[in-house]
C-alpha cells in the first residue's frame, strides 16, 4: 500500500490505519445508509469507522479472501456481534455472497484494494521486501500458484512482460534476466534474496533513490499472484448492480493501473446512464492524513451513485 524505504509496525492490537476513512464516510454518506457492504474488509479498521456512523440498525457485511484477516476482524468488530457477517471470498463473488445470505440489494459497497498493515507486518506471507520471509504474496493463503513459483519457473519474457504490466518498471527486460541468472545457481526462496537480486540489476546511480529498487516488482508479483487487476473492472460492474437506487458505490486504488480501470469502468457505467459519477477526480489524501499515514500517500479515491 505505497510502502517504499519505510514499512509501518505491527500494533500491539492488529489494526490498520484506514485509508481516507472521512472522505469514504462522508461521500458514501454512510450514516445514512441501511445496508453496507465492505468487498475488502481486512482486519476491519474501516469498519470501525462505519460502524462510529451507522445508525443502530444498519448492518454490515464483509468480505475478505484472506481467512487470517477476517479472524482478526471478527475480534476486532467484537463489539458491534449482531450487526455484521464477515464471509471469506474474492470480491469478485460478491454478488454470490450476497445471494446466499438473501439479500437482493445493498446501499454501500466500498473497495480498499491496498494490502495493509497486518499483511506487511506479517513476514511469512512474504509481502514486503523489507524482512526476511518466504516468497509468497497470495493473499488467499488456499490459492496454488504463489510468487516463489512466477520468479522461478517463468521465462525471460513471460517475467518482463509482468514487470512492465503491473509495475511499469522501467529495467524490466534487465531485472528478469538477472533473476533468471540467479535462478540457475539456486531458486530464489526468499523475499531478501530477490530484493538483492533486483538490486544488482539497477545501475549503481539509481540503487539507493526515493523508492527501493524492489517495490515496483514486489507489486507486480502481488498484482500476478493473486489476479487483482483481472477481474477488477467486471468486479465494479457486478456490484454496481446489486446497488439499490441512490446507492454509492467507492474505489480507493494505490496505483495508476488500478485507477486507470476504475476511472474507466465508472465512465462506462455513466454513459449508460447505470451511474453517476460524485467525483469528477480522484480524491486524494490531505497533507495531514500524509503526515499521520505515510503509506496513504498514493490512495485515490473514486465515488459514484447508481441511478
Amino acid at each position: 500500500m505505497g510502502v517504499l524505504y519505510s514499512e509501518p509496525e505491527l500494533m500491539e492490537e492488529l489494526w490498520h490505519y484506514p485509508v481516507l476513512y472521512r472522505e469514504v464516510l462522508e461521500l458514501l454518506a454512510i450514516n445514512r445508509r441501511k445496508l453496507i457492504v465492505d468487498c475488502t474488509i481486512g482486519v476491519g479498521s474501516l469498519a470501525l469507522k462505519f460502524f462510529e456512523a451507522m445508525k443502530p440498525d444498519a448492518f454490515l457485511i464483509g468480505i475478505d479472501k484472506d481467512g487470517e484477516s477476517l479472524e482478526v476482524a471478527r475480534r476486532n468488530l467484537g463489539p458491534f456481534e449482531g450487526r455484521f457477517v464477515l464471509r471469506k471470498s474474492d470480491f469478485f463473488n460478491v454478488a454470490g455472497v450476497l445471494k446466499d445470505l438473501g439479500i437482493l440489494g445493498v446501499d454501500a459497497l466500498i473497495f480498499d484494494l491496498g494490502i495493509s498493515t497486518y499483511q506487511l507486518s506479517s513476514t511469512e506471507r512474504g509481502f514486503s521486501f523489507l524482512k526476511e520471509g518466504p516468497l509468497d504474496m497470495r493473499m488467499d493463503k488456499d490459492a496454488f500458484v504463489s510468487a516463489y513459483d512466477l520468479v522461478n519457473n517463468l521465462s525471460v519474457g513471460e517475467l518482463t512482460r509482468i514487470f512492465k504490466k503491473f509495475g511499469e518498471e522501467r529495467y524490466a527486460k534487465k531485472i528478469a534476466h538477472f533473476i533468471v541468472q540467479a535462478r540457475r545457481r539456486a531458486p530464489i526462496s526468499s523475499t531478501t534474496e530477490l530484493a538483492g537480486v533486483v538490486m544488482q540489476a539497477f545501475p549503481p546511480k539509481k540503487r539507493y533513490g526515493r523508492i527501493h529498487p524492489a517495490t515496483r516488482i514486489f507489486q507486480a508479483l502481488r498484482i500476478a499472484v493473486n489476479r487483482e487487476l483481472e477481474v477488477l473492472g467486471e468486479s465494479i460492474e457486478i456490484a454496481t448492480s446489486l446497488l439499490n437506487k441512490g446507492g454509492r458505490i467507492g474505489v480507493i486504488s494505490f496505483h495508476s493501473l488500478e485507477d486507470r480501470i476504475v476511472k474507466h469502468t465508472f465512465k462506462n457505467l455513466a454513459s449508460s446512464h447505470v451511474l453517476e459519477i460524485i467525483t469528477k477526480k480522484p480524491v486524494s489524501p490531505t497533507l495531514g492524513e500524509i503526515e499521520e499515514n505515510s503509506a496513504s500517500r498514493c490512495a485515490k479515491l473514486r465515488v459514484a451513485e447508481k441511478l
